[in-house]
């Protein structure tokens, strides 16, 4: 617990930085095997990329170094990470993860994404976004999946 506390703080560091310098206020840290792999920030304002979050970001320094597989990893962020960054995580390997800052202590200050959580919990034809299969396929070309399979020996 006493590590995972550490970890925590800096994170919480990283996001009191970056909020200082006109960013948002999240910090991500990826450790494994008790060494701090990667650390990051949310950089939405510096890149006017909406996917930058904190922990994004971090998972790509990591993969530098580790590749696509982070099995073993831990993130620990500063706040409750959004469902993208949860499944990016998931997809990864990412074993664990770790938040200091709830959604709920987000939630008076417009950084809480439970909302979205929330809609992602209903069926696709309940949701916000709309959601279709329309299942097109190439006339003459072998199935795109099936045909990836094969390549892949």
């Amino acid at each position: 617990m006493e590590d995972s506390e550490e970890y925590l703080r800096e994170a919480i560091a990283l996001a009191y930085a970056n909020a200082e310098k006109g960013g948002r206020p999240f910090g991500a840290v990826i450790v494994r095997d008790g060494r701090i792999i990667a650390k990051a920030v949310n950089e939405i304002s510096a890149t006017g990329d909406p996917t930058s979050h904190a922990e994004l970001n971090a998972i790509r320094l990591a993969s530098k170094s580790l590749g696509a597989d982070l099995s073993g990893c831990a993130v620990f962020a500063s706040g409750h990470p959004c469902p993208m960054c949860m499944a990016a995580m998931r997809l990864t390997g990412i074993n664990a993860v770790t938040y200091a800052y709830s959604n709920e202590d987000g939630a008076p200050h417009g950084l809480s994404t439970a909302a979205i959580y929330d809609d992602l919990a209903k069926p696709f034809s309940q949701q916000s976004m709309e959601i279709r299969h329309l299942p097109v396929r190439l006339t003459g070309r072998p199935d795109l999946y099936a045909g990836w399979r094969q390549r892949q020996g």
